[in-house]
């Protein structure tokens, strides 16, 4: 299938330039695609994803795709879905988160091969620009009117918008033109809130190459559409902010936990968005949702495919070990100490210096109970567990044993309320 066809299938495409035209160039040749990543962060956001996967489905079609990570446009500032200005960050911290979004981005796609990948670094040429040359050569062909016209920019006018940020637009274009002349790139793809930057690059292109408005484009442009849920919030925000695609800052099992409490509403359209499986077995998990919902196996797919892709298949296999030791069959006592740290994050601990206390003493010394004689009752009522395990003995008192891996214990009280113990 062309991979056009393929992405409209998926729901992929929200807008594109001159379709037919396009369709042509991607069944007739290897096209060089290019998308821009801005280093806002030290760390790209699950929001990043679609357009990181779409780049990979480009690649494995057959065609080369080049990551952007703008090291000068990132001192600037695209306001693009911004009301407010953004804070500007200093140069050596943006170029180290560069450097980091790099490493992040060289995991998803294929630096080898007959359609292999390029980073690439615009700093490199917005970075030796002259003011001067930049306004006489480029500046030029932007008149006020039809920068005002764009989405990007009029939707700021009345809060109020920067000459930094105004440019934005001219240097992306420049970024386009410029990749197109030296890489011989022909197609700019980006989330549906660039549209306006990208046709203004390929209105550039147009002017600078002095090609007339009715001759057949010389590059395309597209982009993919705003993640939503089905009551309209926007995808990728949990309870506890960002979830984020380095894996110190979102766990590989918080980022599993994330994807399968998808909603039911919403499983099977990101299936078709987020995963590289086929069109059988995506509407093999449809009707699965319709005659099965408490199953969940959507769910559990999509969960499983994206955190393999992101993470990787040992990252993957320790965020089902978590969960099935917190929701499924699987013993507390069979998690290794990274797997528990990653589980428990967020949960209540206390760090245990002297562990040979009876246990209601244990428990009241590290907020569990509120008192010995809660404590005491919790114990005889059969609402404290250790590693799982029911304890209902006043005198126990937390052993070696006790302790998994040599660092934790995890205490449970009652159904849902647990606990991690951290020795010193």
């Amino acid at each position: 299938m062309n991979i056009l066809h393929d992405l409209e299938k998926r729901g992929l495409v929200n807008q594109v330039t001159d379709r037919e035209n396009l369709a042509k160039l991607l069944e007739n040749e290897q096209v060089k695609l290019y998308c821009g990543f801005d280093p806002t962060g030290d760390s790209l956001h699950i929001g990043h994803l679609l357009t990181i996967m779409t780049m990979r489905r480009f690649q494995l079609a057959g065609h080369r795709p080049y990551a952007l990570v703008g090291g000068a446009t990132g001192l600037i500032g695209d306001p693009s879905g911004k009301s407010a200005e953004r804070t500007l960050n200093e140069e050596d911290v943006v170029q180290t988160w560069v450097s980091r979004i790099q490493s992040q981005l060289a995991k998803y796609l294929d630096f080898e091969g007959g359609a292999e990948a390029k980073l690439v670094n615009n700093y490199d040429w917005l970075g030796e620009l002259r003011l001067v040359d930049f306004l006489r050569d480029v500046g030029k062909h932007f008149s006020v009117n039809y920068m005002l016209a764009k989405e990007t920019v009029g939707a700021r006018l009345e809060s109020g918008i920067s000459y930094t940020e105004f440019t934005y637009m001219m240097l992306q274009s420049y970024d386009f033109y410029k990749l197109n002349e030296e890489e011989g790139i022909k197609l700019q793809m980006g989330g549906s809130d660039q549209w306006g930057n990208i046709t203004a690059g390929l209105e550039l292109m147009r002017r600078m190459n002095g090609q007339d408005e009715d001759e057949t484009p010389e590059a395309f442009g597209f982009t993919i559409p705003l993640v939503t849920k089905a009551d309209g919030q926007k995808f990728g925000k949990s309870e506890g902010g960002a979830i984020w695609l380095d894996p110190a800052k979102t766990s590989p099992y918080e980022f599993y936990q994330f994807l399968i409490n998808t909603s039911d509403d919403d499983v099977i359209k990101f299936l078709w968005y987020f995963t590289f499986l086929d069109e059988s077995e995506i509407e093999r998990l449809s009707e699965e949702v319709q005659q099965r919902p408490e199953i969940r196996e959507a769910q559990k797919k999509l969960a499983e495919e994206v955190t393999r892709f992101v993470h990787g298949e040992d990252a993957l296999e320790q965020a089902q070990n978590i969960s099935r030791a917190l929701f499924g069959d699987k013993e507390l006592t069979s998690l290794t100490a990274d797997e528990i740290e990653q589980g428990f994050k967020d949960v209540p601990g206390a760090t245990v210096e002297d562990a040979s206390r009876p246990l209601p003493d244990l428990l009241v010394d590290t907020g569990i109970a509120g008192s010995k004689r809660q404590a005491r009752e919790d114990i005889q009522n059969g609402a404290i567990y250790i590693n799982g395990t029911r304890e209902q003995s006043l005198d126990k008192v937390l052993e070696e044993s006790d302790q998994i891996g040599g660092k934790f214990t995890i205490v449970r009280r009652g159904k849902k309320k647990y606990y991690l113990l951290r020795y010193a």
